[in-house]
């Protein structure tokens, strides 16, 4: 464990630094090039039923609320294309998009209308797997559905306070059977490393999704801000990363038999859209409250107030909060660690990127991670291994940690 606390302990410092924004500066939206290839990232923080580990920016669900949310996304989505901003995928996430069909559907109409958006990406959760809503979100035209069930385990969705609102494991099961083959891609989001999970549990789960026959599964290691980790540990028990890499080298195992890795944590048995859409696009917009956006070396991040969203697009004006640029050796080591979160990276293509030498800048980085044998460095590109895979799980949470943390504070800057 020497090595892998020493990684965890890297990223905690490094995060810490990468993530301070400077904020209540006149902030503003890098310039457009167009040349680039950009994503369109869109959140919505409403749910049924806020679950006790996740730390997205998520309010409960209010109906006329929630309409008015939407109505002020549309402005945002006007004034990116007003910037000649365009975009050829868009993902929607949560909070819960689906829970209002009408709403979706008009937004990704005008995502249609005024982008050039191929393929589009919505998260949900099971209970919203049924018949005559399953139907409404295909003729949405949305190629590639996310459903976040966590575990088919009965103990531990009880535990998180989703077996109610939710259902049983078995239930959960059934309703993905209806999903299957309606959309180009059904994925599965779930989470390993509860305090109350055991290899059995895990197991158990891995076996269902095997069974199941679904399109792709990405298995998440449990991922906690500072704040959260002390009331799901009153819940859960207190968080183990001793057994975090028995569980995922299992996870490993199993899935890689029916599956490929599309990243360290995203198994698909085809090419598709992923959850972790920053390996397949370099630079993308966040829109909507609390949502993040990475453009031009500049990361951004947008009002997580749902009242000063709202306002701010009534006055046709960008709800930015906080924002950073990054330097270039920051993202450098930005595109060194999400390139090769998706497996491979090509030496040529970032040697244009940014006209360096790119092995040269980053000569310390690639030899501590060959040294400890996580990558094979090659004329063309760098790829991870087998043992690396678990190295960049390890980076990747504590990245995701980091931004939970910032998340964290600024929600307790604000009121509703």
């Amino acid at each position: 464990m020497l090595v892998e606390n020493f990684i965890t302990w890297f990223m905690k410092k490094k995060n810490a630094q990468y993530l301070r924004f400077q904020e209540d500066q006149e902030l503003d939206i890098p310039p457009n090039q167009k040349e680039k290839k950009y994503l369109l990232y869109i959140h919505i923080p409403f749910c049924e039923k806020l679950c006790p580990y996740c730390s997205f920016n998520r309010y409960p669900f209010e109906e006329s609320l929630a309409r008015s949310y939407f109505q002020a996304l549309r402005e945002e989505l006007k004034i990116y294309h007003e910037k000649q901003y365009d975009f050829s995928g868009v993902y929607i996430g949560g909070g819960t998009p689906t829970l209002l069909p009408d709403e979706l559907d008009q937004t990704l109409q005008l995502v249609r209308k005024i982008y050039s958006v191929k393929e589009v990406s919505v998260e949900t959760n099971p209970d919203h797997l049924v018949k005559e809503k399953l139907n409404i979100l295909q003729t949405l035209g949305i190629n590639r559905l996310s459903v976040g069930v966590q575990s088919f385990d009965d103990s531990i969705l009880r535990s998180v306070d989703r077996y109610q609102k939710y259902g049983s494991g078995q239930q959960i099961q059934e309703r993905l059977s209806q999903a299957m083959n309606k959309f180009d891609t059904l994925n599965v989001d779930m989470i390993f490393n509860f305090p109350n999970q055991t290899l059995d549990i895990l197991t158990q789960d891995l076996k269902i999704l095997t069974d199941l026959q679904v399109d792709q599964v990405t298995f998440y290691p449990l991922m906690v801000s500072t704040s959260t980790q002390k009331s799901l540990s009153e819940n859960l028990g207190q968080m183990n990363y001793g057994q975090e890499k028995k569980f995922y080298f299992t996870i490993l195992e199993k899935l890689s038999q029916q599956y490929h890795p599309a990243t360290a944590w995203c198994f698909s048995k085809t090419k598709s859209m992923i959850d972790e859409y920053i390996v397949d696009y370099d630079e993308y917009a966040g829109l909507g409250s609390g949502a993040f956006g990475y453009i031009n070396g500049n990361i951004y991040a947008n009002t997580f107030s749902l009242g000063q969203y709202i306002n701010d697009l009534k006055k046709r004006k960008l709800p930015l909060m906080a924002q950073k640029r990054f330097s270039i050796k920051e993202q450098m080591r930005y595109d060194f660690l999400m390139k090769l979160f998706g497996g491979d990276l090509s030496i040529k293509t970032l040697n244009e990127k940014y006209q360096k030498n790119f092995l040269h800048n980053l000569w310390s980085e690639i030899l501590f991670f060959e040294f400890l044998g996580a990558i094979q460095t090659g004329s063309e590109s760098i790829k991870l291994t087998k043992k690396g895979l678990y190295y960049w799980i390890i980076m990747m949470r504590e990245f995701f940690i980091g931004v939970n943390n910032f998340r964290d504070h600024c929600r307790s800057k604000i009121g509703k």
